[in-house]
């Protein structure tokens, strides 16, 4: 540190520069592809979603199906709308989806992940309300490996003493 703070004053001027350079959040931009669409890759469990947001009438596809078909329980229909239902945004774009791998329930929050992902690339000033939703954090549980020796991950063989 070449400059020598002799006084308070001189002091002030040191921090104000700092403070310029730490108060200055992250900009988001919108991210688009050549059509015009925001795209995200959304995670759960083993499931892997892709996600395309455009403008529509709010029509939801997931592997070239209506979601309500291809999600049949209630459950899983409010866990995939959770997202778009807290952006306020429920009959504003068209999300088409394809999803793979795992089974329904890990899907249906791949996908939530996915939309939720997607609608901040389209509209990054919604980014504060899913993040306080928590509909941007990855929901990082895995199913646990089985070990050697033992009958699943943690159960063992039955114990016999003689």
């Amino acid at each position: 540190m070449s400059d020598e703070v002799k006084s308070l004053e001189d002091l002030d001027k040191l921090n104000e520069g700092d403070a310029a350079a730490v108060s200055a959040a992250p900009v988001y931009e919108q991210k688009l592809d050549a059509h015009g669409r925001a795209y995200a890759t959304g995670k759960r469990k083993d499931a892997v979603a892709r996600v395309w947001i455009k403008p529509g009438s709010g029509k939801i596809t997931v592997n070239k199906r209506e979601f309500e078909k291809y999600f049949a329980r209630p459950v899983l229909q409010m866990i995939l709308k959770q997202p778009i239902e807290a952006a306020e945004r429920s009959d504003q774009y068209d999300i088409m989806c394809t999803v793979s791998g795992g089974g329904l329930s890990g899907q249906a929050g791949a996908v939530r992940h996915g939309i939720s992902k997607a609608l901040t690339h389209y509209e990054p000033e919604l980014r504060p309300v899913l993040k306080k939703g928590g509909f941007l954090t990855r929901d990082a549980r895995v199913v646990e490996r089985k070990k050697y020796g033992r009958k699943k991950a943690r159960k063992s063989f039955q114990f016999s003493k003689r």
